[in-house]
């Protein structure tokens, strides 16, 4: 064997060695991929039972209203908490007490949590103008029970859907028909830690 083809040789073992030494490197024990499985497994179990504690809190105070909750994907939602006239943005009184309640159950209970206020409008005006009416409708009810619930202000966001047609109630209804369109809804998008 010639010197050159040796060397040739033994660099090719070397880069060889090498390159599965470097693949090494990366390699995960089974015990560490055993005990991130787990650990994952058990986060996810304490937040589904934070989640349906969440909806059992908010089922058990809000069976006097006339709301829906449902949970989905991590999230719960309660749908439809205040109504809105025809054209406006301001909350009306009947639907406080129920906003009042929702925020003593979260600042009790679920005070670190996350909620996204939804706001809506029946399709009769253009749709830029449902989408900023929508969003006024939402900071309305956002407004309130930052303002008047004492929730912080950094844990309630709002958004317009206007009048998306995929999320109206009744599609295509206006003026009186149309009431259940021009709605806010709840949506806990984090249930946060018990108390």
């Amino acid at each position: 064997m010639s010197s050159k083809v040796y060397r040739t040789l033994c660099l090719a073992v070397g880069v060889t060695a090498t390159v599965a030494f470097a693949g090494c490197t990366n390699y995960v024990k089974r015990s560490d991929f055993d005990a991130a499985i787990t650990k994952l497994q058990n986060t996810d179990q304490s937040l589904q039972q934070q989640i349906n504690s969440l909806q059992q809190d908010m089922q058990s105070h809000f069976a006097k209203y006339d709301t829906q909750i449902t949970a989905m994907q991590g999230r719960i939602r309660v749908d439809t908490v205040a109504h809105f006239a025809f054209n406006e943005a301001t909350l009306q009184d009947n639907d406080k007490a129920m906003l009042d309640e929702f925020a003593k159950v979260m600042r009790t209970h679920h005070s670190d949590a996350l909620v996204t206020v939804e706001g809506f409008a029946d399709p009769s005006g253009s749709t830029a103008y449902n989408k900023r009416l929508g969003k006024q409708r939402a900071n309305a009810v956002r407004n309130y029970l930052v303002n008047n619930d004492g929730m912080a202000a950094s844990q309630v966001r709002a958004v317009s859907y206007g009048e998306a047609h995929d999320r109206q109630v009744k599609p295509g209804a206006t003026r009186t028909a149309g009431e259940p369109n021009r709605r806010a809804s709840l949506v806990i998008d984090f249930a946060g830690t018990t108390s």
